[in-house]
């Protein structure tokens, strides 16, 4: 969700900044970007390790308040081509899950803004048995969708996140924002969604696996 689906990094980040300076201590730009994809729990200890003097709940629910009220007051940042891809992913009747590490309330507020029914199921960081780069959360989203890894494209913009999808044997689309993907492990990388559609999925879904069976 975040940073693929929306551009909310600059939230997150504009929130851990004042958290780590309240107890005295600095937070940089790097430290920042060391986080993108990373799971909460994961997060909130290294929130500690740099002087957070609270308890990892309380950091997680801190950060996810403040960012959620930055949503509220600044509005949903959908990335470019995101909403068009979903909408006509949905009209033709393909299944869509979402895969994120943002708690459920939180992720329930972004998709409660989008102007239509755009996943049948959405796993979040408080629901996954274990976070991203672990492949589980989208094991999960794959068990109750009802397909197997084989079947699913993932869409992803953080290593964290390219190595949990590409462990559960999906295959992956890069769409890079914040850091990096180059040697993540992405099968291929998309510099935008915009403009992109449900052929164009569907046609890298066929030459992955095509790739796959040749091998």
């Amino acid at each position: 969700m975040d940073g693929t689906l929306v551009d909310t990094e600059p939230y997150w980040m504009a929130a851990e900044t004042p958290l780590v300076e309240s107890f005295g201590g600095t937070w940089s730009h790097e430290q920042a970007l060391s986080l993108v994809g990373m799971g909460l729990e994961d997060s909130a200890r290294i929130f500690q390790e740099a002087g957070v003097r609270m308890g990892v709940q309380d950091i997680i629910d801190h950060l996810t308040d403040d960012v959620m009220r930055q949503l509220a007051t600044k509005g949903v940042p959908f990335r470019a081509g995101a909403r068009e891809l979903l909408a006509d992913l949905r009209a033709a009747g393909i299944k869509t899950g979402l895969v994120t590490m943002s708690l459920r309330r939180m992720a329930d507020t972004v998709v409660d803004l989008i102007d239509f029914d755009a996943f049948d199921v959405v796993v979040a960081g408080d629901e996954a048995t274990r976070p991203k780069p672990f492949p589980d959360p989208y094991l999960q989203a794959c068990e109750i969708l009802e397909v197997t890894p084989d079947e699913v494209v993932a869409i992803e913009d953080s290593p964290n996140g390219l190595r949990s999808a590409v462990a559960s044997g999906a295959a992956v689309i890069g769409v890079p924002l914040m850091v990096s993907l180059t040697g993540a492990g992405a099968h291929v990388l998309w510099p935008t969604l915009e403009g992109r559609t449900t052929a164009d999925v569907a046609s890298f879904h066929a030459a992955h696996r095509a790739e796959e069976a040749a091998r």
